[in-house]
């Protein structure tokens, strides 16, 4: 994140610890401007100019992308609306391929002169770049799908619902923590729309209303007596859904020692809930460091997924072509070319979906018009593919791409995204008290907190918001302190069991960072409770 917006969103009341992945895009705009979407058949008409300006100026590709992005940030803290900000982006991004080399220009000018430059001015900036590159682009042949459009499948537009709800809803948030204990609570409500069109030489004329909704909170909780403190913050999942994400259902509620959430989400019951562990936290048993058996939740799985498999799995950070934010990769051509290198236990299914109602990567065509598809990338614990583009296929003997390419603006140019990487559940019929009662000795992690992995993506180290020590088959207290290490092919060949499909969750990133300069995308990771064996505990707060 840059400064800039550093220091622009802790005006919004945003605490530090809940700034580490939210850039700021768009410029400030008046609540309720108007948000609906920009003509389709004026789309067109712009794209075809700037198909034509390019091709006639030497261009063997060209491809245009006109966006449309809407963010909204609601901020609140105890009993007080903090902010409310409205933002906006508009404009067109030209990508055109001159003597075998990729250009690339954007304009928020839209009339038919100046589109008609940018496209020009990609073709110049190819041409220009071909005087160093060594190789041509290659790109895999893509169909074009003539007029299309797609739209997340969403029952409520959050965009369109009063702002007095959201305000009310964060409010009585924090309201249900503060009257539970806590002594701080912040709670934050994040929508974005994309509305994207899409146009190539190859024939395709796509437009796509795409939707992501983000609720969380951070509870506090001070042990007067001593001035330490405890947080908590929100078990809720960043969503590809509507508001209707926030309608509490009683049948998307998993009852535990916490209460957990599918598809819809009570953030009241849920902060009410954070103010008491909170206090629990701080009077909870250090953990004692040595090997455990881990049971891990979905909303704590996700991030490990992320880091060891989505990032080390993209093909461009294998090929040694991107480094920035996760490093390159140990999986190496030589691993996946092998046929047999041993990832994980035969429990580690893992694939890439693009197509996953309700995940933060559906869409229906990536920003290169490949239709969305899904995957196998790890099978029976066995490496059987990346992550590709339409540049990248061929490396990898594919003849289409994979479709997972994306930009975050009309301003920025579009490259290699990680798909929603998920594991798959477990065959054998399994509830996480089916899975307990197995573990003598082990610890069962619920959310996410801090990370640390190498440049390899290899070798790592996890923490969460809740821990629960399991003793003899039972869960006998909660832990503090815990954190676990061990490096990813060692980890995923720990895996002993999954949960069955009645577990399934998402969780995901809202804004994973990738690229300099930097660019965000939103990914889910989705996965039943898995267990571990034997993985290495360490205790955190230990003094050297």
């Amino acid at each position: 994140m840059k400064r800039k917006d550093f220091l622009y969103l802790t005006g919004m009341g945003i605490s530090a610890s809940m700034l580490s992945r939210i850039p700021v895009f768009g410029s400030p705009v008046l609540p309720g401007h108007d948000m609906s979407p920009v003509d389709v058949a004026l789309k067109k008409r712009m794209a075809d100019v700037v198909l034509n300006a390019a091709r006639s100026k030497g261009a063997t590709y060209t491809d245009v992308r006109i966006g449309r992005y809407l963010n909204q940030f609601v901020v609140t803290r105890e009993n007080k609306v903090e902010n409310i900000v409205d933002t906006q982006s508009y404009g067109m991004g030209i990508r055109v391929i001159a003597n075998g080399c990729w250009g690339f220009a954007a304009t928020d000018k839209l009339d038919n002169d100046s589109i008609a430059k940018a496209a020009e001015l990609a073709v110049a900036i190819a041409k220009e770049n071909a005087r160093i590159q060594t190789d041509p682009v290659q790109l895999v042949a893509q169909k074009g799908h003539g007029e299309v459009s797609w739209k997340t499948p969403i029952e409520r537009n959050a965009f369109e619902v009063p702002m007095k709800e959201k305000t009310d809803l964060l409010l009585s948030v924090n309201d249900a923590a503060m009257k539970g204990g806590a002594n701080y609570v912040n709670s934050i409500l994040f929508l974005v729309n994309e509305q994207k069109y899409f146009a190539s030489t190859d024939g395709s004329y796509i437009d796509q209303d795409i939707h992501r909704i983000w609720p969380l909170f951070a509870v506090t909780k001070i042990d007067a007596k001593t001035g330490k403190f405890e947080t908590r913050q929100s078990l809720s999942a960043p969503r590809g859904m509507g508001y209707e994400y926030m309608t509490p259902r009683e049948s998307d509620k998993i009852k535990g020692v916490t209460t957990l959430y599918r598809d819809r989400y009570d953030m009241v019951e849920d902060a009410r809930a954070a103010a008491t562990q909170a206090e629990q936290k701080l009077k909870a048993k250090s953990v004692e460091a040595g090997k455990y058996d881990l049971v891990l939740d979905p909303s704590h799985l996700w991030l490990t997924i992320h880091e060891s498999v989505g990032h080390p799995t993209e093909l461009d950070r294998v090929l040694g072509y991107e480094a920035n934010f996760a490093g390159t990769s140990f999986l190496t051509l030589d691993k996946w070319e092998s046929k047999k290198f041993n990832f994980g236990s035969k429990n580690v299914n893992i694939v890439a979906d693009k197509t996953q109602v309700g995940s933060l990567g559906a869409v229906g065509y990536d920003d290169e018009g490949v239709e969305a598809k899904k995957w196998d990338i790890i099978k029976d614990g066995i490496l059987v593919n990346y992550q590709a583009i339409r540049d990248q296929a061929h490396i990898i003997g594919l003849t289409e791409s994979q479709g997972c390419c994306y930009s975050q603006s009309w301003q920025d140019v579009q490259f290699q995204r990680m798909a929603n990487i998920s594991l798959q559940p477990g065959k054998v019929p399994m509830g996480v008290n089916d899975m307990i009662k197995n573990v003598e000795k082990g610890i069962y992690i619920i959310g996410d907190s801090s990370f640390s992995i190498d440049q390899q993506r290899y070798n790592f180290q996890f923490s969460g918001q809740l821990y629960y020590e399991i003793k003899n088959g039972k869960i006998v207290g909660m832990l503090n302190d815990v954190a676990y290490q061990s490096n990813t092919q060692e980890f995923w060949n720990s895996c002993a069991a999954v949960c069955d499909a009645n577990d399934y969750r998402l969780g995901g990133s809202f804004f994973d960072g990738k690229g300099q300069p930097m660019q965000a995308s939103a990914v889910s990771h989705g996965s039943s409770t898995a267990l571990f064996k034997g993985v290495n505990v360490i205790n955190t707060a230990r003094k050297i």
